[in-house]
Order: structure tokens, then sequence, then C-alpha cells
């Protein structure tokens, strides 16, 4: 099975299955000397872990991380980081009925159509819980952008038709409230939304916002290996991702060249801009601005009504699912939106160092 690797010179790849013994990540390209212990990695893995309130999964999980290698005397070394989860609460007769035919909305088909086989415990590496390992990793990089003075953030913007009022906006509140909403208000209204689609046994949807602030201008190259379009395909590897925007996205098909430009000025001696509808990129390389991202998340496909579906046999079965399932996958999934950014930074700014040569005559002489 290709496509488990991720990134250039910060590399990741992730192994594991949703009902396997254990899942985790190996990191190549970590500098060393970078101060490390099982805690900074952890409190990232808090926040993604199942079982927290309910309006997400009943399953419950410690998410404990041990680092296998890549850390000596509380510091990197330079060597590959291996970390790893172990599953504690795997129920996996709950999926033994779907051994037999496919989930409306899983990868269950496809996955069949591609090997001809798949681990139908909980999805097995489609499962979200594939996403430890990018957390993990995600927790390494921000904590060494944070060096850098770059600080990567995601939170809840909007879960079905409620939105956060960016006036109301408490940044200590996206690890406060259960949606991952920096608005308390909205929070609330979205809790009572979800509780209520839960009544009638159905799942919602929403969209995830990355704000990453402290960015120099320059990192990302301008074809091929655009920022803008690396940040969008690490979004899009996501679980239940279906579409991405950077800055104003989608509005600015709406909009014109006047009212989109984001004029340019000096402040404090250096070059800014006005506004920010580029979201911070322009010709695939950062400007300096804050970079916004947007994720837009489809509603958790599995759903305790009555669904219909076909078995491997090619019947038409109607079918009601079993197991412990998230109605909404948004508050627990920033997290890895902002892994998954931080990581694609990360790895840019390392590549970005042999752009010029000037950078190389400053580092070896």
């Amino acid at each position: 099975m290709a496509g488990s690797t991720y990134g250039t010179i910060f590399k990741i790849t992730t192994w594991g299955e949703s009902h396997g013994k254990a899942l985790g990540v190996v990191i190549d390209g970590c500098p060393a000397g970078l101060e490390l212990n099982e805690a900074d990695i952890q409190v990232y893995l808090n926040r993604r872990k199942p079982g927290q309130s309910n309006i997400t999964t009943p399953r419950k999980e410690a998410d404990e991380v041990e680092i296998l290698s890549g850390v000596f005397e509380g510091k990197t070394t330079g060597a590959p980081i291996s970390l790893m989860v172990r599953n504690t609460s795997q129920i996996s007769k709950d999926y033994s009925d779907i051994a037999s035919y496919y989930r409306p909305g899983h990868a269950d088909y496809t996955f069949d159509a591609k090997y001809g086989f798949r681990d139908y415990r909980g999805g097995g590496r489609s499962s979200g819980r594939e996403t430890i390992g990018r957390v993990s990793a995600g927790a390494i990089a921000c904590k060494i952008l944070k060096q850098l003075g770059i600080e990567v953030m995601a939170y809840t913007h909007s879960i079905g038709p409620i939105k956060i009022d960016e006036k109301c906006f408490e940044k200590e509140a996206i690890l406060e409230t259960k949606t991952a909403m920096p608005d308390r208000n909205a929070d609330q209204n979205a809790v009572l939304y979800l509780e209520n689609a839960m009544k009638n046994l159905d799942s919602v949807g929403g969209v995830m916002e990355c704000r990453i602030t402290g960015v120099p201008a320059g990192i990302g190259d301008p074809v091929f290996e655009k920022l803008d379009a690396n940040l969008a395909k690490a979004m899009m590897s996501i679980g239940a991702v279906k579409a991405v925007e950077i800055g104003d996205g989608t509005c600015v098909s709406q909009s014109t060249g006047s009212t989109n430009n984001d004029s340019f000025c000096m402040e404090n001696g250096q070059i800014t801009k006005k506004t920010n509808h580029s979201g911070g990129i322009l010709g695939g390389i950062s400007d300096g601005s804050p970079i916004i991202i947007r994720a837009h998340v489809k509603p958790t496909p599995s759903i305790f009504s009555t669904q219909q579906t076909v078995n491997q046999a090619g019947e038409e079965i109607d079918i009601n699912i079993k197991g412990r399932h998230d109605p909404i996958i948004v508050p627990r999934a920033v997290v890895v939106m902002e892994s998954m950014a931080a990581i694609t930074l990360l790895d840019a700014m390392m590549v970005n160092m042999s752009a010029k040569l000037e950078s190389l005559e400053r580092f070896y002489k």
C-alpha cells in the first residue's frame, strides 16, 4: 500500500490500523537538538482522543504516546523519531456485520475495488485513528515553528448553519468548548443543533479554519510546489475533507480585481498589505501576512438510521450500522488540520533554505 509517507525533508510515515495493536508515525528529517518528551506530544493527542464529551464517540482511549527512538537525554538526535500509541478499547465484533456489505459514504467499496481485500474493523487504514500519527508529528513541527516565532492555530469555524462571530473570537475557548469553537455563544447553539441531529439518528458537517501567523515572506515555490497547493493537498488528505479554501476562497469568483487585490504599504519599515484577501499567499509563495485556510468536512457517514446499500453478492439491502461513532468529525479534527498545516509549512521552510546562495554562504562560511 503506497501513499503513507508525506514530506520532502521533514518527512513522516504513519502506520497502523483502527483495531490493530497500535498506531504511530516515523519522522525523518527532524533536526537534532530539539528538547522533546512525551508530554510535548500528549497535549496535542489529548485534543483529538475520543470519549471527551457527548458529541464525540463514546470509545474510550487514553491515546498515550511512547517515544521509541530518536530522542536521547531529552533531546532529538537527528535520527528517525518513532512514536507509538497502543489501541486499548477495540470492540471489533461491532464491525463483523459490515464484512459482507459496503457502508454508504465510507471507503469500504473503493478499498475492495483497489485491493480486493479490506480491514473492515473500524475502517482499517481509512479510519480517523490513522491521524494519531499525523498529530504526533504535528506536535513536533509546531514546537519547532514556535521556536521560530510562528504560531499555528486551528479551530471550528462552523457546524451546520451555526458560524462563529469574529467579534466574539476568544482564543482560550478553542480548548474549552465542546465544539472547539472560539465563540462561546456559537458553541452553545452548535451543541443544541448537534443534540437534535443525534436524536434524529443523524450526523452533521462543518468547517475548520486555520490561522498561521509569523510566517516570513518567500516560503513556497511558484510552479508545482506552491505553498497553497501543498497546504490544500495536506488538508484534502484528512479523511472527510471535501473542499479547501485559502484566504477569501470561493468568494473570489464573485469579486472584482479592484476589491480582491491587496494593496501594499509600508509599516515600521516593512512591506505589508492593507487587506489579506490572498490569505497570506501570492503566486504560491508566502507574502508575510497571516495564512488563512479553511477545510469543509462532510457529515460522519456512520449514522444509526436505516440506509440502503449493496452487499458483496450484489444484492441491494437495508442496513443499520452499529458501533461507536462521532455525530460530527470537526471538533476532534481541528488538531489534525493544525498538525498537517505545521508539517507542510515546516517542510517548505526547510526546502527554502536552498533557495538563495547567500543562505548557504551564511551557514557554511
